[in-house]
C-alpha cells in the first residue's frame, strides 16, 4: 500500500480480520469483558478523527495521553495516525512538574486526561502551557462547559466524511513523526525521541513477514506495561498487525488472577521482575510439597530442562529423553504451566532489564517460549531470542532491517529502520548520539556471537535499569541530595533491583559540629550509627524524595564512615566519583541491600 503508515497497517488488519475482537476490557475484577470487533474500532476511529479535526488539530500537532491503558488510549493514538498528529505520552505516576515539562516541551494543543488525578496535574501547569488548547476526559463526570471536553462528544458521525477522511490519511507520510517517547537523560531534562510511522513499522512487520512469532485471529495478548513505554506500544503494534486481541489489564493487584483464569493470554510482553515474581511463586510452592511429590516434580522440571537445552541447542533428542518429556509434560510440566499462567501461553517477551537467568530456564523447560529481547526508546527492537533457538544470557540475533556494530571501546552502535529522526528541538543532543554515518550511539556495552547473537555485558552510562523496566538517572538525583547541608556524597544504585538505594558519604564537619553541640561523643563509624543522625538525614532524602515519581526515589540509604578518596580509587584525579570502584568497595553493603 503506497505511503504505509500505522494508520494503513490498521486498515490492512480490518480489511483481514473486520468481525475478530479486536480490544477487551472491563471497569473491575467482578465485571464481564467487553469486546469490540476490528470493524467497530475501525468506525471509532474515524469517529473520533472527525471530532479531534472539529477542535482545528491539523497534521504535526501534538496531543497529549495521560491514562492508563484502556481502549479509548487506542483509539486516540489510531485517529491521531489517521491525521498525522503527533502522540506523546507522560507516565501517568510522574509528578505534576515532569508532566508538564513533557506536554509544554512536546507543544502540545490537546491533552487527554483519564480521571480527576490527572486532570488537577493539568490544571496545576496549564497556566504555564499557553500552547495547550483543549482538554479532554474520559471520564464523564469531570465534564466542565468552556474548560474540559467529554471524549464520548469527540465520537462524530457528522464533519469530515469518510472520503475526506481518506484524504487527510493519504496526505501522511511514513517519514513524519508519529510519537514522541521522553528519554530519562542522564543529565538535564528528559529529550523527546522522534519516530516515524516507519520507525514504528519495523518491528511488527518483521515480526509478521518473517514468522519470528506467529500471531493471529485467536491470539489474546494481555496489556499490562504502560502504552508510556516503548515496549508495550511495540506489543500493541504487534498484535494490530497480526490480528489478535488486546486486553486491559486493570493493574498489578488483578494480574495474576487475569493470566491465571480470567484472561489466561496465549501473549504477553513484560518486564524481568514480573517473570521472576512467577518463578519465585513456582519455586516457593515446589519447597512446600510433600517430599514424595516435590521428588516428582523436580524430576519432570529436570526432563523439562534437559529436552529444551537440547532442542535449543540443535542436538538431537533421542528417544528415551523424548518419552520422558512426553510423560513429564502430561503429568506435570501442562499442570505448572496451568497453574502459573493460565495454561494458554505460547509467547512471552521480556524486555527493558536483563532476565534471571534461572528464571529464564525454567519457563523454557516448561515449554513456554519466553523471548528476552532488546531495544531502546530510541531504536525501538533491535535484536530479540527466536522460538526454539533462545540463547539464555543473550538478546537473541538482530531483527531485520537493522545492524549493529561494536565500537573499539565496546559500546554497541545501531542504524536502521527502527531508529528515531532525532530527539524533538535538541539538534545538538541528536549529533551527540548520532553519527554523521547514521550510527546511533546506545550507550550499552556488549558483544555478538560468530552465530549473530548479542550479549550485554555492561551500561557505558549510568542510567539505572530497575528490574520493573523503569529507568533512573542517578545523576540529577545525587546533585539534589548533595544540595543538603549533611550531604557530601550520594551514589545512587538499583540495577536489576526493585527499588533506588544510595551511599552517602555525609557532611564530616556538619556531622562533629551536631555531635559536640548534642554532648555525642564518639568517632564517625559510631556517630553515623547514631539513631539521630539516621533521622536527621533520612528527613533529608524524604525532602528530594517529595519531588520525584515513586520509582525515583530512594527507598534504602546506608551511611559510609569516610570520605571518597583519590588513592582509593573512588575520585578520578578531577574529583569525579567512580560509580564502579564505590560499588566494589562496598559490594557487602550493596549485597544487603538486594538481599532486603
Amino acid at each position: 500500500m503506497p505511503n504505509r503508515t500505522l494508520y494503513r497497517m490498521f486498515q490492512e488488519t480490518v480489511a483481514r480480520c473486520g468481525d475478530s475482537p479486536a480490544l477487551g476490557s472491563r471497569p473491575n475484577k467482578n465485571s464481564e469483558y467487553i469486546y469490540l470487533t476490528y470493524t467497530q474500532v475501525a468506525q471509532k476511529v474515524k469517529d473520533l478523527a472527525r471530532g479531534l479535526d472539529a477542535l482545528g488539530l491539523k497534521k504535526g500537532d501534538t496531543i497529549g495521553i495521560l491514562s492508563e491503558n484502556c481502549p479509548e488510549w487506542v483509539l486516540i493514538d489510531l485517529a491521531s495516525h489517521l491525521l498525522g498528529l503527533i502522540v506523546v505520552a507522560p507516565y501517568t505516576t510522574l509528578p505534576t512538574a515532569q508532566a508538564g515539562y513533557i506536554i509544554r516541551d512536546s507543544e502540545a494543543r490537546a491533552v487527554v486526561v483519564a480521571d480527576k488525578k490527572q486532570l488537577a496535574k493539568v490544571r496545576e501547569f496549564l497556566p504555564n502551557t499557553p500552547q495547550l488548547q483543549h482538554i479532554i476526559t474520559l471520564d464523564s463526570t469531570l465534564i466542565q462547559e468552556g474548560e474540559v471536553i467529554g471524549f464520548d462528544s469527540l465520537l462524530q458521525s457528522s464533519g469530515k466524511s469518510d472520503t475526506e477522511l481518506e484524504a487527510l490519511a493519504s496526505a501522511v507520510s511514513p517519514n513524519d513523526v508519529a510519537t514522541l517517547i521522553y528519554t530519562s537523560g542522564t543529565t538535564g531534562e528528559p529529550k523527546g525521541a522522534m519516530l516515524t510511522h516507519l520507525n514504528l513499522l519495523q518491528t511488527p512487520d518483521a515480526v509478521a513477514e518473517h514468522r519470528i512469532v506467529e500471531i493471529g485471529h485467536g491470539d489474546v495478548f494481555l496489556s499490562f506495561l504502560p502504552l508510556s513505554h516503548i515496549t508495550e506500544r511495540m506489543g500493541y503494534y504487534i498484535a494490530v498487525r497480526g490480528g489478535a486481541c488486546t486486553t486491559y489489564s486493570l493493574g498489578l493487584a488483578a494480574l495474576t488472577e487475569e493470566i491465571q483464569t480470567a484472561v489466561r493470554p496465549t501473549l504477553m510482553l513484560c518486564v524481568p521482575r514480573l517473570w521472576e515474581n512467577i518463578y519465585s511463586k513456582a519455586v516457593d510452592g515446589l519447597a512446600k510439597q510433600e517430599p514424595e511429590k516435590r521428588k516428582k516434580v523436580e524430576w519432570g522440571l529436570k526432563v523439562g530442562a534437559e529436552f529444551s537445552e537440547k532442542q535449543r541447542a540443535g542436538k538431537s533428542v533421542g528417544l528415551l529423553l523424548h518419552l520422558q518429556h512426553a510423560l513429564a509434560d502430561r503429568l506435570i510440566l501442562s499442570k505448572i504451566r496451568e497453574k502459573t499462567t493460565g495454561g494458554r501461553l505460547r509467547y512471552g517477551v521480556s524486555g527493558g532489564a536483563p532476565l534471571d537467568t534461572k528464571a529464564l530456564s525454567l519457563f523454557l523447560g516448561i515449554g513456554i517460549e519466553l523471548l528476552e529481547g532488546y531495544g531502546l526508546s530510541e531504536t525501538s527492537i533491535i535484536a530479540i531470542n527466536r522460538p526454539g533457538k533462545e540463547r539464555v544470557g543473550t538478546v537473541g540475533t538482530l531483527l531485520p532491517n537493522a545492524e549493529i556494530k561494536i565500537a573499539e571501546d565496546g559500546e554497541i552502535l545501531m542504524r536502521g529502520q527502527g531508529q528515531m529522526k532525532g530527539y524533538f528541538r535538541r539538534e545538538e543532543a541528536t549529533r551527540e548520539v548520532i553519527s554523521t554515518e547514521g550510527w546511533f550511539h546506545t550507550g550499552d556495552i556488549g558483544e555478538i556471537s560468530s552465530d549473530g547473537y548479542l550479549k550485554i555485558t555492561d551500561r557505558k552510562k549510568d542510567l539505572l535499569v530497575l528490574s520493573n523496566g523503569k529507568k533512573v538517572a542517578p545523576q540529577p538525583i545525587e546533585a539534589e541530595l548533595k544540595h543538603s547541608d549533611w550531604i557530601a556524597e550520594a551514589v545512587l544504585f538499583g540495577d536489576r533491583q526493585s527499588t533506588v538505594s544510595a551511599l552517602i558519604v555525609p557532611a564530616f564537619d556538619k556531622l562533629l559540629t551536631w555531635a559536640k553541640e548534642n554532648g555525642v561523643t564518639g568517632n564517625t563509624e559510631v556517630l553515623i550509627e547514631n539513631a539521630e543522625v539516621q533521622k536527621i538525614v533520612k528527613a533529608e532524602i524524604d525532602k528530594i524524595n517529595a519531588t520525584l515519581p515513586d520509582y525515583e526515589r530512594v527507598k534504602r540509604f546506608r551511611l559510609l564512615p569516610k570520605p571518597f578518596s583519590i588513592d582509593s580509587g573512588e575520585l578520578t584525579p578531577t574529583l569525579k566519583v567512580r560509580r564502579k570502584v564505590v560499588a566494589e568497595n562496598y559490594a557487602s553493603i550493596l549485597a544487603s541491600f538486594a538481599r532486603d
